[in-house]
Parts: structure tokens; C-alpha cells; sequence
């Protein structure tokens, strides 16, 4: 046998057989989520060997893009809206659905910036300061579909602050974004409160849990994808109760 033919042949013998190789999953996670689920994820890998691909974005994108057909195994939205519509499209796997883990919403500010009304002031009192500022702006997830921004919007509803405070908002497109903002110190922001320890800011205010719908977090596995068993122990790896510890230290509320 020629010697370049050998070598051919050695190449494709080391190669894995089809069913071998190992399996590459995907997890579309809501961008509030970004420490906590790499953590989550990185444990995973490194004792499994499973390699996870993790997308991270607003939910809302994320379930447009499941929509679109785009590949993903599971799903961890910031908003029951979008888990919903794609529930009701058979795009995820119903029975796999769960709530993981909650969060709450706070105001806050650049860290160097004193505000008239003081920290820890209401939520009112801190946002009539903010409005009192010249030019001030108020960055939060757009919200019309962003899942922060429809909880803020909600909490300024209930308040009676919306049609206020809308014209002087900065719509971005997730939390992140806007969280962004603050540290440059161009804007105040809505935001959650397990973002508050990713930037040099300070809380202003907290919104009252009864002035916005419970946030939650669903998580669930995409439809087709349930009967993969390393799906499946991802899936519980990431919302089982040994990621409540890791959730909770990334700002996280335990559901009981």
C-alpha cells in the first residue's frame, strides 16, 4: 500500500464512529442569567465532557430566534410571556417546563453621583429627583417586549408614573445594555436586582414586589430535544436543587 494512502487510512481510523462523538448542546438563556448559568455550565462541562454552547440575549430575541428554527436544546427565558407563546407554538416540551429561580427590581444610579432625594429613598421620590435633572435619562429594556422593561413599565403603571417617566427613558435591548449605561455614568436604569453587583452604581430605590407581576424565570426544553440524555441532565443540572447555591450567590431569589 502507497504511503500517503496509509496515512489516509490511519487518519480515518482514528476518527470516532458516528454515534460516538461527543454531544454539543445549546442553551438559550436570557442575558440577566450570563454569570450564573456559566458558572452552571462550566461545572457541567468540566465533569461530563459535554460541551455547551451558551447564547445569551433577551428573551424575546432568543424566542424569535426558536421560532426561526434556530438550533437550541433549552430555553431560559426572564418572562412567562415569551415561554408562553412558544408554548403555545409546541416549540418547547411542556412537561419540562419549570420555574427556577426569582428576582426583583431596583433604580439605580452612577456610584459618584449624589441624588437629591438620597439613597434608599421610594421609588417616587428617587424618579421626581432623577426627572429634575437637566437632560437626565432613565436607561431600561425596551418595553415593549424586553423582559425588564415590561416589568418596569408595569411597576411605573401601578405607581402612576408611566406617562411621566416614559419620555425620558433609554431603551436598550436587554438589562445588560442598560446596566451599561450607568457604569459610564450617561444614565440612571431599571435594572434587576442580581445585576447591581456587576458594575460600580448604587440602588436608589426598590421597587415594591406588589407593583409588578412575580419575576420569574422559566426554563424548559425545546421540543424534540427531551429524549437526549445529556439534554436532560443538563436540563436538571440547571434547575435542580444544586444550582439554587449558585443562583443565589449570583443575586438570585430561591423560589420556595
Amino acid at each position: 500500500m502507497r504511503p500517503l494512502a496509509v496515512l489516509a487510512l490511519a487518519l480515518l481510523l482514528l476518527l470516532p464512529a458516528p454515534g460516538a462523538r461527543a454531544e454539543h448542546l445549546t442553551v438559550f438563556a436570557a442575558a440577566s442569567l450570563a454569570e450564573a448559568i456559566g458558572a452552571l455550565v462550566e461545572a457541567y462541562e468540566r465533569e461530563t465532557g459535554t460541551r455547551v454552547r451558551v447564547s445569551l440575549a433577551a428573551s424575546s430575541t432568543l424566542a424569535r430566534q426558536i421560532e426561526a428554527g434556530a438550533p437550541a436544546d433549552i430555553y431560559a427565558a426572564a418572562h412567562p410571556v415569551w415561554m408562553d407563546r412558544l408554548e403555545r407554538a409546541g416549540l418547547i416540551a411542556a412537561p419540562t417546563r419549570t420555574e427556577a429561580l426569582a428576582n426583583a427590581l431596583v433604580l439605580v444610579g452612577p456610584a459618584d453621583h449624589a441624588l437629591a432625594a438620597g439613597e434608599g429613598a421610594s421609588p417616587a421620590a428617587a424618579l421626581a429627583a432623577i426627572l429634575a435633572e437637566e437632560g437626565a435619562r432613565i436607561a431600561v429594556g425596551d418595553p415593549e417586549h424586553v423582559p425588564v422593561g415590561l416589568y418596569a413599565k408595569a411597576a411605573l403603571e401601578t405607581l402612576g408614573l408611566w406617562d411621566t417617566v416614559a419620555p425620558r427613558l433609554a431603551r436598550t435591548d436587554n438589562a445588560r445594555a442598560a446596566l451599561a449605561l450607568v457604569a459610564r455614568g450617561e444614565a440612571y436604569a431599571i435594572v434587576y436586582a442580581s445585576d447591581t453587583r456587576l458594575a460600580p452604581l448604587q440602588v436608589l430605590a426598590r421597587f415594591p414586589k406588589a407593583s409588578h407581576p412575580p419575576i420569574r424565570y422559566p426554563f424548559a426544553v425545546v421540543t424534540g430535544r427531551h429524549e437526549s440524555p445529556a439534554v436532560r441532565a443538563l436540563f436538571a443540572r440547571l434547575t435542580g436543587p444544586e444550582a439554587a447555591a449558585v443562583y443565589a450567590r449570583y443575586g438570585f431569589e430561591a423560589l420556595p
